[in-house]
């Protein structure tokens, strides 16, 4: 059997770091080299700061780092050194031209297979990790065969990665399961086994499932997409608790306790983010409307849109609760990435909230533990999401939430990072105009409402009449949808 050696990953993200740094740890023979065309990403792997925050990820990377784990932008020499090849890079999607808005941009993939092939000789794997269409690994295998040379055997292989942010490390080190596709000739089998070993050396046979390669690669959608629709379901029947009284979480406890359904996906809130749930449930509609698949391509739709309707409910609702509008109003932020214990902003709510509130003229105090300020202005600079000095006239990002909360009408949480839970409310109640409001998106409060209507907050959140005294706002549609894959729109100089 073919033996791995030598693991060469192009991409230095949220998927090809975590993922190859675990390999590295649980397999002390394979040399394991991540590289990137991003220097300053690079440099960072190489440090004390890592690029990006996960619980654990330090020390594995500091147990293996230097012995046989590497970072560089060497990218030419680790794939000819490489028996295996890892593609992570990403995979957005478009912005322009043939299914805008849906499609994934392959072109990162593309220039990848170009580099790998230009740079190899003899038997190697290529393997895609990153979150592909279904039948990318065929286009792979084209260029493959285009640009082939007489003593070159590439296999193709799909290893999609199934890790959720601020997990990812528990994930990689105890999977539910591993999932390898590639062909059914002797020669692709040949090549899944090898990949098979390495995983061997710490998940056990029976969660790694092997499969054909498009099963494979359509398996992550799918995955992906019936995660958002649970997300998405939740999320609709909070509006109906909102309206008739109900507690949706405990509806939500009601229905997860029966075992066809599960407990899993149930935690209603101001709707999903991430890179992956919104990116992939598009491209799997874009695929159905690809393969003339209509009906199926507007079921999966309607769980975009319930995202997209969660978040200009809510943000309708703290508009409505603060007298029907918010302009030179300050308000809380607390928690700009897409969930805890990360610090990735893709597709994040607070991104949406943000827009939605700066457009009525309210003035925003950041406050994130894990984002850095850089990325939070980076990201509501966005032309899709903001106008000209808007961002640098209405938002200041706050060194520590009792100063973003300082003279603020609300405090409106996005993000449920544990530590909203034991801030001293009473202290930002004194320091709060009055009425002071609390939006809680995330639930986090709920243990909380006696106690913060005691000291004199009025509270809003997902689900559930806190507050008897008015009627939830119900979204009427006056706040438009938006996407951070449209281009901006110009509007006409007067």
């Amino acid at each position: 059997m073919f033996e791995i050696r030598r693991i060469c990953c192009i991409g230095a993200g949220y998927v090809g770091g975590p993922t190859c740094s675990v390999i590295a740890q649980m397999c002390p023979h394979i040399q394991v080299t991540v590289v990137d065309v991003n220097e300053a990403r690079v440099r960072a792997w190489n440090s004390d700061t890592l690029p990006i925050y996960e619980p654990g990820l330090k020390e594995v990377v500091e147990s293996c780092r230097g012995r046989n784990l590497f970072f560089s932008t060497n990218i030419d020499d680790a794939i000819r050194e490489a028996d295996l090849v890892f593609i992570s890079v990403n995979t957005p999607t478009k912005t322009y031209g043939m299914g805008k808005g849906r499609a994934a941009d392959l072109k990162y993939i593309e220039a990848c297979a170009r580099r790998i092939v230009q740079n190899s000789n003899g038997y190697k794997i290529v393997t895609e990790k990153s979150t592909v269409p279904v039948r990318a690994a065929e286009s792979i295998r084209r260029i493959f065969d285009a640009n082939t040379k007489p003593d070159l055997n590439l296999q193709v292989l799909s290893n999609p990665e199934f890790l959720a942010e601020g997990t990812a490390i528990k994930d990689l080190k105890n999977p539910d399961r591993v999932l390898i596709g590639g062909d059914d000739s002797p020669e692709g089998q040949k090549a899944v086994r090898a990949l098979c070993a390495v995983y061997e050396h710490w998940v056990p046979k029976e969660k790694i499932l092997t499969t054909n390669t498009w099963s494979s690669e359509l398996s992550k959608l799918a995955a992906n997409a019936f995660l958002a629709q649970r997300i998405s379901s939740i999320n609709s029947i909070s509006a109906l608790c909102e309206a008739t009284g109900a507690d949706v979480e405990e509806v939500a406890r009601a229905i997860g306790t029966d075992q066809r359904i599960g407990n899993k996906f149930l935690k209603a809130s101001v709707g999903f983010g991430g890179s992956c749930f919104q990116k992939d449930v598009l491209n799997l509609v874009y695929l159905c409307e690809a393969l003339n698949l209509p009906e199926v391509a507007r079921y999966w739709q309607q769980v975009i849109d319930m995202n997209d309707y969660q978040r200009r409910r809510f943000a309708s609702r703290i508009i409505d609760s603060l007298f029907n509008t918010v302009t030179d109003k300050k308000i809380a932020i607390l928690g700009f990435a897409f969930k805890k214990d990360t610090g990735d902003t893709r597709e994040s709510s607070s991104i949406y909230i943000s827009k939605y509130l700066m457009d009525e003229g309210a003035k925003l105090h950041i406050y994130d533990p894990k984002v850095p300020k850089e990325q939070i202005m980076l990201d509501l600079s966005h032309p899709g999401v903001s106008e000209d000095d808007q961002v640098s006239r209405l938002v200041t990002i706050s060194k520590d939430p009792y100063e973003a909360c300082d003279g603020a009408h609300a405090l409106v949480i996005c993000t449920e990072w544990d530590m909203f839970k034991d801030l001293d409310y009473d202290r930002i109640h004194k320091k709060m105009l009055k009425p002071a409001f609390i939006f809680d998106g995330r639930r986090v409060l709920d243990d909380l409402h006696n106690e913060l209507q005691v000291i004199g907050f009025q509270i809003e959140t997902i689900g559930k009449k806190v507050s008897a005294k008015r009627i939830p706002f119900a979204a009427s549609g006056e706040i438009p949808k938006f996407s951070l894959q449209d281009p901006p729109v110009k509007k006409p100089r007067v």
